[in-house]
């Protein structure tokens, strides 16, 4: 599904972002992008999302290489990648059902269509008792919960969530996370950049490990520091 071969990025300022970046997504997957500061997971964020191009390599999501993508097709490649932020950038003005509703608004999806799975991705995430709520009334978790509906909303195959639990307790980041493998149990595939080591150690799922820009470790049910069983033919 999603394939990044011999990937490098290097920025104006000759910042070595990435270098020799080979790695395959399989649809349903999910995976977590671990490293410290500086390691390459924002940028590889940038990438997938299109708002940078690598510098050599190709980026393949589900056979096209997106940058080639001509401008216009931008918006629509992104319509399939739910995104959710650490700092939640939810509208003040608008109301927890009408921040999830301009995800679809934006789109064009027909009203009778927002006015069904507004509500559902509301109960999925346990927030319809409070859908006429403003951000400013929820707590940093029902913000998150905001966030995730708002993602996920136009039901786009991946999820890309950046340190989506690093402003949160970690009762509520453990609620947050919860929620993201029931979505992903559901079929979309997960792609999580984290500094949690204890949900990365606890959730035993496919861990992908950078450091100076290149991946140095990639494992099937990893840790975040410890060794497991890498995957064939991905890192060379």
């Amino acid at each position: 599904m999603i394939k990044l071969c011999h990937v490098d990025k290097t920025y104006p300022n000759g910042n070595i972002a990435l270098k020799d970046i080979n790695i395959e997504i399989d649809k349903g997957e999910f995976v977590f992008f671990v490293g410290p500061s500086g390691a390459g997971k924002s940028t590889l964020a940038k990438l997938l999302l299109r708002e940078e191009v690598p510098t050599a390599g190709e980026i393949l999501v589900n056979g096209v290489n997106i940058a080639k993508l001509k401008h216009r097709q931008i918006p629509y490649y992104r319509r399939g990648i739910g995104v959710v932020f650490q700092d939640f950038r939810l509208l003040p003005e608008k109301t927890v059902y009408e921040n999830v509703a301009f995800a679809m608004q934006v789109v064009e999806a027909p009203r009778r269509e927002i006015l069904r799975q507004v509500p559902a991705v509301l109960h999925l995430v346990g927030l319809s008792h409070k859908s006429r709520s403003k951000p400013s009334q929820l707590s940093g978790g029902e913000q998150q919960r905001v966030g995730l509906a708002r993602a996920i909303v136009n039901n786009p195959p991946v999820l890309l969530a950046d340190e989506p639990t690093g402003n949160l307790d970690p009762e509520t980041s453990w609620e947050i996370m919860r929620l993201l493998v029931e979505i992903n149990r559901r079929g979309t595939t997960v792609i999580m950049a984290t500094h949690a080591r204890d949900i990365v150690d606890t959730m035993k799922k496919r861990v992908v490990a950078l450091e100076g820009g290149r991946v140095v470790r990639d494992e099937k049910q990893g840790s975040y520091d410890c060794e497991g069983d890498k995957i064939p033919g991905i890192l060379s």
